[in-house]
């Protein structure tokens, strides 16, 4: 999917009647025909071979499931009927993506599954690939869908707001390296995390499923720091379970006394939360003494993690702490998307971005 040369000829597009009932979208093919099709229709399985960042894994997770529900969501029970009003029969046009700000871009990966599941036989031309930087004004690929361009740029638009946002914080926080949380769009949960591996991330958990993560609620439920880990050990071994195991931490003290269990217990602990160590100042700045300190007594004993008051002014001096990861629920919460259109006319979009600022 990465450089592949452009298409030396525009794609004839054709119009037709759209059918009275079922779910369906309007399809513009590579072969030059424009029908409609169930949003439902099955194609044959993805692979993930090749492409540039996989996506992480999730038991349950229907990615073309979520990419048929944005589909529908748009074709709704008549398809696009702007299009089959507007575009006469044999006309011939291209499209292509352009960039409207600098940033990294991520979807591409995604955007060919959408494509693939509007029709199978369409191909798309891109000039980049998932985790590339773009620039402004930048034309990165060309295509002849317009039913799936909204929901193309919905989700690349999003993916690259968050790659370009975490490849920042990354660049900053090294040689600590940065996770997301839970804290993403409904149901978007593995593209938002897919996006932050592209920018150059890692990921934390995916869910509740596959990781013990013991908070300050879990923790003031069981009677303390060392309740809630014995608690954990019990249940893992009991279960046969083996996975990651984190506890938060919010002073010096749970520190230590974490560090004292594991110290005399065979326990499944992997890391250590250093929860809101990071103390801001009233100039702008912030503290990192104390996380610091509680990075120096855990000595290499596990895992690390520092979490609140983290933006990207104050990752790079959290990141020269020692600690591991630094955790930020702003790469996927708070994001702004990154601006991306796909034009037709891009001589005159050109021109008008010029005119706004905007290319």
């Amino acid at each position: 999917m990465s450089g592949i040369a452009l298409l030396s000829s525009p794609i004839p597009l054709r119009s037709c009647a759209a059918p009275a009932r079922s779910l369906r979208c309007l399809v513009i093919s590579r072969r030059g025909t424009v029908r409609m099709c169930a949003a439902a229709t099955r194609s044959p399985a993805l692979s993930f071979e090749g492409m540039a960042v996989k996506p992480p894994s999730h038991p349950t997770y229907d990615l073309k499931g979520v990419i048929k529900l944005a589909l529908a969501e748009d074709a709704g029970d008549r398809g696009d009927v702007t299009c089959m009003a507007t575009i006469p029969a044999d006309m011939e046009v291209e499209a292509h993506f352009l960039a409207k700000e600098d940033g990294v871009v991520a979807g591409i990966a995604l955007a060919e599954m959408v494509f693939h599941e509007v029709d199978p036989s369409l191909k798309v031309d891109w000039t980049k690939k998932d985790g590339d930087y773009i620039h402004k004004g930048l034309q990165f690929g060309r295509n002849s869908v317009i039913v799936a361009e909204r929901v193309v740029l919905n989700f690349m638009q999003r993916m690259s707001g968050i790659a370009t946002l975490t490849k920042a914080m990354a660049d900053a926080a090294h040689p600590a390296r940065i996770l997301e949380t839970r804290k993403t769009a409904p149901v978007l949960r593995l593209v938002d995390k897919w996006a932050v591996l592209i920018g150059g991330g890692k990921n934390h958990r995916m869910g509740l499923f596959d990781m013990v993560m013991i908070k300050d609620n879990h923790i003031s439920i069981a009677g303390g720091v060392t309740n809630a880990i014995r608690s954990v050990d019990m249940y893992l071994k009991q279960r046969n379970l083996q996975m990651e195991v984190e506890v938060e931490t919010r002073t010096l003290e749970e520190v230590k006394e974490v560090l004292n269990y594991a110290s005399e217990t065979n326990t499944s602990l992997t890391r250590i939360m250093l929860d809101n160590m990071v103390i801001p100042l009233s100039n702008g700045d912030v503290d990192v003494s104390m996380l610091r300190e509680a990075v120096g007594l855990i000595n290499g004993k596990s895992e690390t993690e520092a979490s609140g008051n983290v933006t990207l002014e104050t990752v790079h001096k959290i990141g020269q702490t020692g600690v591991t990861y630094i955790s930020s629920g702003a790469l996927t919460h708070s994001v702004k998307a990154l601006d991306i259109s796909l034009k037709i006319d891009t001589d005159l979009a050109l021109k008008v971005g010029r005119r706004t600022k905007r290319a």
